[in-house]
């Protein structure tokens, strides 16, 4: 199959003020055209052309890892953000957060210091791990919780890419905008399903 750049789930200037269109448009139309691009190139070259892009993130490693992995991190991304979040869990999400980790607030802390505190490039995740317990985990570079068998219910970009024209080298205050943003009817789509619900 031929790998397309999926369309994002909203216009390019509905997250402002928290991420500029600016941001989004070399962010989505640059970097994740680029990830998709080199996949398509490196799977016609492998002649794997029957994999689904989970089915590469379980099989390979190396650049096409790298590039497969990359271009799901980021359809992920961008429905881990609404325009103005969506704040309300519901009632099983919820009494897993709380379960968990206490409170929402814990959570948001626990998230914000996971993500600010990888070295370099990676990503945040609120994860379901296979005990059905919720983690917060950081991968480094392109890599994914799919290949640890978890289930990512959200997910933030901490690569530079991500935020740097809005905050420059300020990730923390990235941070806080993102959560801002966070889709938690996306979470809950995630939760309620054994596997993970990327609208295409």
């Amino acid at each position: 199959m031929t790998f397309q750049l999926p369309s994002l789930p909203y216009p390019l200037n509905s997250l402002e003020p928290h991420l500029s269109a600016r941001v989004l448009e070399l962010h989505h139309g640059r970097h994740h055209r680029k990830y998709v691009e080199r996949v398509n190139a490196l799977v016609e070259e492998a002649g794997l052309e029957g994999l689904s892009m989970e089915g590469l993130i379980q099989t390979q490693r190396g650049t096409l890892f790298d590039n497969a992995a990359q271009a799901w991190n980021h359809e992920f991304y961008w429905h881990s953000m609404a325009p103005s979040g969506t704040a309300v869990l519901d009632d099983s999400l919820g009494g897993a957060v709380r379960r968990d980790f206490g409170s929402i607030e814990s959570l948001e802390k626990t998230f914000k210091q996971a993500a600010i505190s990888v070295f370099g490039s990676g990503w945040a995740w609120l994860v379901r791990a296979p005990s059905g317990r919720l983690e917060v985990v950081t991968t480094k570079d392109a890599d994914c919780p799919l290949r640890e068998g978890k289930q990512p219910l959200l997910t933030c970009d901490v690569w530079e890419h991500a935020y740097y024209l809005d905050y420059e080298n300020h990730r923390s205050r990235y941070v806080d905008a993102w959560w801002n943003l966070a889709n938690w009817e996306f979470a809950a789509a995630n939760f309620h399903r054994h596997d993970v619900v990327i609208t295409r």
